[in-house]
């Protein structure tokens, strides 16, 4: 009798510790993935503000650069044409212009503003694969959470616990936008 009292006792206190156990478990498991969630949504934010920051600067940059290459073979067209209008007396005028593009071409054997566009091109393409990376990771991570509030037995306190689902991702712009690029214009200037 003695063993049955000494069993019962020990299940009376093992199922209270086991149940304990298994919901801190459980508390903790969904704690991990919510704050899996919010960590995605964060990362989000900063592709963006990356994107926000870095897009206009790299597009100034390999403007300015075009434009410098431009202008400068502009000033040898220029004076090319001066010198064989006036017979020679713009000599001094080419010759600088010449000597500004030959600085250019030894500094950049090849004028680079086509190589900047394909490297903005590559720059503009791999940010915006990070960001859609980003974008799955917070889509997985919501479906791994929700999933786990959802589920057998954490359904029956997760929400009495403040475990609310995640949204997933959506665009922040209309469903018939999402299909058009977005624009990245090099504008002429000074022209």
């Amino acid at each position: 009798m003695t063993s049955f009292f000494d069993s019962a006792l020990v299940l009376f206190f093992l199922l209270p510790a086991g149940a304990a156990l298994w919901l801190l478990l459980s508390y903790n498991t969904l704690v991990t993935l919510r704050q899996r969630c919010l960590q995605a949504k964060a990362d989000i934010d900063v592709q963006l503000q990356q994107r926000h920051d870095l897009v206009p600067n790299l597009v100034s940059t390999v403007e300015a650069y075009a434009a410098h290459e431009r202008d400068t073979l502009d000033d040898v067209l220029r004076a090319r044409s001066a010198a064989h209008a006036s017979g020679g007396a713009a000599d001094g005028m080419l010759e600088g212009a010449l000597g500004r593009l030959f600085a250019l071409a030894e500094a950049y054997p090849d004028l680079k503003a086509d190589a900047n566009f394909r490297k903005l091109q590559d720059q503009l393409a791999e940010l915006e694969d990070r960001i859609s990376a980003a974008r799955r990771f917070l889509n997985n991570a919501a479906a791994e959470y929700n999933a786990a509030i959802e589920a057998f037995p954490a359904v029956l306190f997760a929400r009495t616990f403040g475990f609310d689902p995640s949204a997933y991702h959506e665009a922040g712009i209309a469903r018939a936008e999402l299909t058009a690029a977005p624009k990245v214009g090099f504008e002429r200037r000074g022209s």
